[in-house]
């Protein structure tokens, strides 16, 4: 049975379905990932600064200037389409099958499918708050500021993304929320994920049931500890997957 197969015939027989989900998730949507060849981490001979080093909190707050040149011009796609992936899981998510997705991407792609059950570990670029008064702002006004640095129009101060940056917490609520979705999970789609980034890569460890399919294009460290490994392209992957539901 090919693994386009089983997998399809384990989403048929599940009910409580969680999604675990990194950059590649969105790659074939035209957004680059960190680690990969081609990701944003190897580009670090073209930039001021390490991507580490300006995605700081200590960086935002005393290069704001830099940050966002950074962030506008390698975070941001807003004109960036949900793939294969995106859409199976919204679909699956309709029909009562899958229960949230826990992601750590920041573009909104899931939302934009159709998903509505998103727990966003890193946040949203879609999300934007004065750092004084916390008004909103969305990313639209954020992209069409005049200034480098985006700043409130009732008080001047700087509109933050709602992105968790190096040296912040993640938002406990969401951390929660997350351990108790993959805990009660009957099966477990971990995709697009190198599992090294923690804490987010640690929450897989909760997952109490029998099957895990783990789908990335690279070696992880949790890799013996899946039941299907998928390293084809992940939307190409649900595309065909999607088709074989629907025939079936």
């Amino acid at each position: 049975m090919k693994p386009e197969e089983r997998l399809a015939q384990w989403l048929g027989e599940s009910r409580n379905i969680v999604f675990f989900g990194g950059a590649g998730t969105s790659t074939e949507s035209g957004i680059p990932d960190f680690r990969s060849a081609a990701g944003l981490y190897r580009q670090e001979e073209q930039l001021p600064y390490p991507p580490e080093v300006m995605l700081s909190r200590t960086f935002f707050m005393e290069h704001p200037d830099i940050f966002f040149a950074f962030y506008r011009s390698k975070m941001l796609h807003p004109a960036a389409e949900p793939n294969g992936c995106h859409r199976l899981l919204a679909d699956l998510e309709k029909e009562g099958r899958l229960q949230a997705v826990v992601t750590q991407n920041i573009d909104g792609l899931h939302q934009k499918a159709g998903s509505s059950r998103v727990l966003e570990l890193h946040g949203s670029v879609h999300r934007n708050y004065c750092m004084k008064c916390a008004r909103f702002y969305s990313l639209e006004e954020v992209m069409a500021a005049e200034d480098t640095v985006p700043r409130c129009q009732h008080d001047g101060a700087i509109i933050k993304p709602d992105v968790v940056l190096y040296e912040e917490e993640l938002n406990q609520e969401t951390l929660y929320n997350s351990v108790e979705a993959i805990s009660r999970a009957d099966l477990l789609i971990i995709g697009g994920t190198s599992l090294t980034v923690q804490p987010a890569a640690s929450l897989v460890t909760y997952f109490k049931g029998a099957r895990t399919v783990l789908m990335n294009a690279d070696p992880t460290p949790y890799d013996a500890k899946a039941n299907l490994l998928i390293t084809d392209p992940i939307g190409q992957v649900m595309e065909r997957v999607a088709a074989i539901l629907s025939a079936g």
